[in-house]
Formats: structure tokens, C-alpha cells, sequence
């Protein structure tokens, strides 16, 4: 083990790449082990909204992930959390999202907006393997398009041999771009992938690919000398808040296998309105005693099984929610809180029942992009993703106004039954806690009173 350096010796880098494919996560993932074994304090960090990479980077690194988006939150929060989140660490590690430069609007919230707005400097992963000295004007076009980023090195993916490496670092060297190393091509760094990248299975050994990526590191890529053209002393010591909450109010969160999908910053604004404690619907008996209950996004579609024959934990969930306990629900806690989740071979299991909808994977569709909500004129952020459909048995309108980035309508909705809300979109409220303001306010408001709005 390497001697740790001391936290003025701060280093830090965005893994970017020229487009998906390129392997950037496997690298990455690769690297926060790899930087961990090392006995480093890593803080892995992802541009954009995507909760299935930030769920690796915990198991890889051991720490949870932090999301940085510009499109869901303001330039001023997204710096504010990544000094504070970084503040601990030895190494930040940004996961960059798609090509370099893709943004919701040209570069807008895109990988190398953020490495602007906090001056992170760039490396680049390519994918070599169709490739040699033609990576030379692709590298050049990158440092060079746009001047408001710092591109310092470049790693390789998919390189074939130690001589086809030689001629990717000719290629940097001509065109003024550090070249950093290469992982070779070996199928047992493969993790698998479906649409728009990496996804979680309950068949895949992650822990053996990523500490088998981890070990052949060092191996190929000069860690050394990546830390040293990253680091920086930092420009502001921002320590992590210890505030205690405002009141004894008891909030609940689902946290498992099965639910695994939630914004950390949104988990910092829960625990100033209450003691937040996590709990299991896959493993718990039962809903500890709750004032508030949160259930975010995940598959709960992996483990219909299991979350349908804990009987007593879906009856528990269900009285409380017909008792007129607040509940927020998000994507797969909508799906745990319907009627059944089916498959994608017909089969339903029997959910929690406290809204009338069943959601199906027999007929799965990609709906998927950043979501604008208002709700009666609180303006929030958030995003959509998910395979599931809805079969609805109640009709009547939303709650909330809800938009694509774009500001033209979507089909998704925000619907109540009595207090428990419940939406597709996975919010964003770490910068605007009036939303969680709303919700105690509404359901105080309508607390006797049962209200139903489910969608078209």
C-alpha cells in the first residue's frame, strides 16, 4: 500500500469519451478500485442523471456516487456539491456521460459543460480497436474544438498489443495530448450492457470483473503520472454538514437490491425534516414506524418474486398508505405500490395494492429523457427512464404540469391516492427542498380526504 497523500494533494479528472461505447465505465470502474486499493479516499462523482453507473461506482469505490447535472440543478449547487463531496478525498473521479461535448442543447449540461464549470481537467478514453495513427486528428479535434477545457491525457481501450499501443501514443505525442496507457482487449473485463449502457443483473459477478479490471491496471496505464498531471490545490475546503434535523419526524427509505435509484442530494435534504433510517422491502418483516415514507426507483421487476411473498411487509406498506401516511413513490416504487407487477411472460405478482394500476414488462417500452414539473407553481427537475409500461384502471389528470426538456408535454403524470404521490419521474430536489415543504403542506391539508388522480 502507497502512502497516502495528504488532502492538500488533491487530484482530480473526468473520464470523458468521443461516444458511448467506449468503455469509459468499465474504466472507470476499474480505476475507483484500483485508486482505493491503493488506500486512497476516492469520491466517485457522474455528469447527468443516470442511477445505474453511480450504483456500480458505490461497489466499486465503496463510497456512494455523487450526480452532477446541470440540467436538473443550477451551477451554483452542482459546485457547491462536488466541493463539498470531494472535500474528504484524496482523488475525485467523474464519470463523464455519452460523447464529450452531448448536451440536452448542443453542449448544454454535457460532460465538458461541467468540466468547465468546475474546472476538471479531461481524459479522454478511446476506443482503439479499429483504430492507429487515425486517432491522431480525432485526439486534435477534441483538445482543440473547444478551448473552455482542459484535455491532458488520453487512455485506450480495446488495444490489441503492446505494438498497436505504440502507435496511439505516436499519435498523442504529435498532436500534444499525454498518453496515459491502454486496457487490452479481454473479454473478462465485459460487463454486460443493454440499451444506453451498463444495467444491474442478478446474474452478473461484478465485484470479480471490477477488481479483475482493478488488478490489470497498473499493469498498462501510468496511474502515477495520472494522478500527478490531475492535481490541484483545492480552491475551497467545504465540509460536509452535520446539522440536525428540524423536527423528530420519522422518514423512512427503501433501500435494497431491489431499490437501489436515489439521489444523494435528495437524502441530504430528507434528513433536515426528520430522523432518515433505511429499511427493506425485500428482507424487512414490516414498515418500521413512519411519518414519512420514500420509496425510490430500482427493479423491483428482478425480484417480483421475492417482494410479492413478503406478505407482511406488503400489508404493512398498504395500511399506512390507506391510513393516510405521507408516501412519495418514484419509477420502481410506483411499480411496488400498484396492484402487480407483470412479466415478461405474463406472469403477475401481487404488489403492495395501494394504487389501482399493474405495471407490465410484457410489452417493454423505452421511455426515457429529462422531465420539467410543475406542480401547482413549484418548478422542478428531474428524469425519466424506465422499460416498464402502465395499465391503468382510473382515469382523470395529473397533478403536475410535466414537460421534456424541450417544454413539450409528456404522457407521464404525478398522480395521489389519499397522501401517497407517486410519479415515473425520478425528481430532483436537493437544491429546492420547497418540494418536500409541499408535500407535508398537502398532505396535512388534505389529511382526512381521499383523492384519487391517476392519468389517461
Amino acid at each position: 500500500m502507497e502512502r497516502m497523500p495528504d488532502l492538500d494533494e488533491f487530484s482530480h479528472f473526468l473520464l470523458a469519451a468521443p461516444s458511448s461505447g467506449s468503455g469509459k465505465t468499465t474504466l472507470t470502474l476499474g480505476l475507483l478500485r484500483a485508486l482505493s486499493d491503493r488506500g486512497l479516499r476516492v469520491q466517485p462523482f457522474k455528469c447527468g442523471p443516470d442511477y445505474i453507473d453511480p450504483y456500480h461506482h458505490r461497489t466499486a469505490a465503496g463510497t456512494a456516487s455523487i450526480n452532477l447535472d446541470l440540467f436538473m440543478a443550477s451551477p451554483e449547487h452542482v459546485t457547491e456539491s462536488y466541493q463539498r463531496y470531494a472535500s474528504g478525498a484524496n482523488v475525485a473521479v467523474t464519470e463523464g456521460v455519452m460523447g464529450l461535448f452531448d448536451g440536452s442543447n448542443r453542449m448544454q449540461g454535457s460532460s465538458a459543460a461541467l468540466a468547465e464549470l468546475l474546472t476538471i481537467p479531461v481524459v479522454l478514453v478511446v476506443n482503439a480497436k479499429a483504430m492507429a495513427y487515425s486517432v491522431a486528428p480525432l485526439l486534435y479535434g477534441f483538445k482543440n474544438f473547444y478551448k473552455g477545457i482542459n484535455l491532458v491525457g488520453a487512455i485506450f481501450n480495446f488495444v490489441g498489443s503492446e505494438s498497436h499501443y505504440r502507435f496511439l501514443a505516436e499519435a498523442c505525442t504529435d498532436v500534444g495530448v499525454e498518453a496515459l496507457g491502454y486496457l487490452p482487449a479481454n473479454p473478462e473485463f465485459t460487463i454486460p450492457s443493454r440499451h444506453l449502457g451498463l444495467h444491474i443483473s442478478t446474474e452478473t459477478d461484478y465485484e470479480r470483473i471490477i477488481q479483475t479490471v482493478a488488478d490489470a491496471i497498473p499493469k498498462t496505464i501510468d496511474v502515477d503520472r495520472l494522478l500527478a498531471i490531475t492535481r490541484a490545490q483545492r480552491s475551497e475546503r467545504t465540509t460536509m454538514s452535520t446539522a440536525e434535523p428540524v423536527s423528530d419526524r420519522r422518514i423512512s427509505v427503501a433501500r435494497d437490491e431491489a431499490f437501489t435509484f436515489a439521489y444523494e442530494q435528495n437524502l441530504d435534504v430528507l434528513a433536515r425534516f426528520g430522523r432518515v433510517t433505511f429499511f427493506s422491502p425485500l428482507h424487512d418483516t414490516s414498515l418500521p414506524e413512519t411519518n414519512f415514507l420514500y420509496l425510490p426507483g430500482g427493479y423491483p421487476e428482478l425480484y417480483a418474486q421475492t417482494l410479492s411473498d413478503n406478505d407482511t411487509m406488503r400489508e404493512s406498506i398498504r395500511a399506512y398508505c390507506q391510513s393516510g401516511g405521507l408516501t412519495y413513490a418514484e419509477c420502481g416504487g410506483l411499480m411496488y405500490l400498484g396492484q402487480g407487477i407483470e412479466d415478461k411472460q405474463g406472469a403477475v405478482f401481487p404488489m403492495v395494492g395501494a394504487l389501482p394500476l399493474t405495471t407490465s414488462m410484457r410489452t417493454a417500452k423505452l421511455t426515457l429523457g429529462y422531465r420539467r414539473v410543475d406542480w401547482n407553481g413549484l418548478a422542478l427537475n428531474g428524469h425519466e427512464f424506465h422499460y416498464s409500461t402502465l395499465q391503468k384502471s382510473v382515469s382523470s389528470d395529473s397533478l403536475a404540469t410535466i414537460t421534456n426538456a424541450k417544454g413539450i408535454p409528456v404522457e407521464t403524470k404525478l398522480y395521489r391516492v389519499s397522501n401517497t404521490f407517486a410519479s415515473y419521474v425520478h425528481l430532483y430536489w436537493g437544491n429546492n427542498p420547497a418540494f418536500i415543504h409541499q408535500l407535508l403542506s398537502a398532505s396535512l391539508v388534505d389529511k382526512n380526504r381521499v383523492i384519487t388522480a391517476l392519468a389517461d
